[in-house]
């Protein structure tokens, strides 16, 4: 799959529930109305058009949320998709994940052929961890971290920057992250759905800045690392890990995009930061054929974007598009 602008389309994010069992702030409001069940496709509608793209060309999956694995049955779909990891189809089957189930799900995760996951986490203090996710609990999640590595995942740690709440722990998160062998990304926050009027602007950190401080530190050495998506890597020589920067606000990474997403309804997102989408439920419904779907594929891949249109400003200080990160999983 090509896109308008010669982009080789080969990475697909499928958000498989836009339920989830924290409420972080700068991704949810705290009382969210959720898809009625009625709209979501099934586990096996779900595998379906997962191996519509991998036979398009897509190399690797990634299962998001929400979080992925509060889905009833959910493994199922993970045996279903690792059929494509088996048969050299696919080459990488991952997930994003809060980590609050990990200690249940890590060793089946593991078996399937799932090598790496990306751990959501933004803070190692506990009463702030709480505050932040709202209800999340971090001893839950650092057992789910021990599980997936006992189980021989690499982990890669996700955390957002948010001004004036972990901008004094990068320091601390470094270590801890590359101590345990872990990578670790930063990512601005996205104006993406209403969580407040000034929230977000208050919350926005351009990692610009952060990198500077970092840099006060930690000796940075800018690498060609990649693991296909948007971030930046750096080598952090004190530690020997690895850091990446993720940043759509203050260095638009779009030129280089390979993906499209997937939300849990079917519909597809060419763009994270464009409402422009296409219906694949229906296609998909009207024929045990994958013609209609596999047409209705080659024409939404004809209108991705050149690049999104996020920014964060005193001008621009509400989200970008409607929809919450938890619907199209970031």
């Amino acid at each position: 799959m090509i896109d308008p602008f010669g982009r080789h389309i080969s990475y697909l994010r499928v958000s498989v529930t836009d339920r989830c069992d924290f409420r972080c702030v700068y991704c949810m409001a705290e009382d969210m109305t959720f898809l009625p069940k009625a709209e979501v496709l099934s586990l096996e509608e779900l595998e379906r058009l997962c191996g519509a793209f991998v036979r398009r060309g897509v190399k690797k999956l990634r299962l998001t949320g929400g979080e992925p694995l509060v889905r009833k049955n959910v493994m199922s779909l993970f045996r279903g998709l690792g059929r494509h990891l088996a048969s050299g189809a696919l080459e990488e089957l991952t997930l994003t994940t809060n980590g609050s189930q990990l200690a249940k799900y890590a060793k089946e995760l593991a078996a399937i052929g799932v090598r790496r996951v990306n751990v959501s986490m933004d803070t190692l203090d506990p009463d702030k961890f709480r505050e932040l996710t709202r209800w999340g609990d971090l001893d839950q999640v650092m057992r789910g971290l021990d599980a997936a590595q006992q189980a021989g995942l690499h982990i890669k740690i996700n955390a957002v920057a948010l001004r004036g709440v972990n901008d004094i722990e990068f320091d601390e998160l470094i270590r801890f992250s590359h101590g345990r062998g872990m990578d670790l990304d930063l990512i601005e926050v996205k104006p993406m759905g209403e969580i407040g009027a000034d929230a977000r602007l208050d919350q926005y950190l351009p990692l610009s800045l952060a990198r500077t401080e970092i840099a006060k530190h930690f000796t940075l050495t800018e690498t060609d690392y990649r693991t296909g998506g948007p971030a930046r890597y750096f080598k952090v020589e004190e530690t020997g890990g690895r850091l990446g920067f993720i940043t759509p606000l203050t260095h638009n990474f779009c030129e280089s995009c390979n993906r499209v997403r997937l939300t849990c309804t079917g519909t597809l997102y060419m763009c994270l930061g464009q409402e422009d989408a296409a219906d694949l439920r229906g296609p998909l419904r009207a024929s045990e054929s994958d013609e209609l779907l596999d047409r209705a594929i080659t024409e939404a891949i004809a209108r991705k974007p050149k690049g999104h249109d996020f920014i964060i400003d005193r001008r621009h200080a509400g989200p970008a598009v409607p929809r919450h990160m938890s619907v199209t999983g970031g």
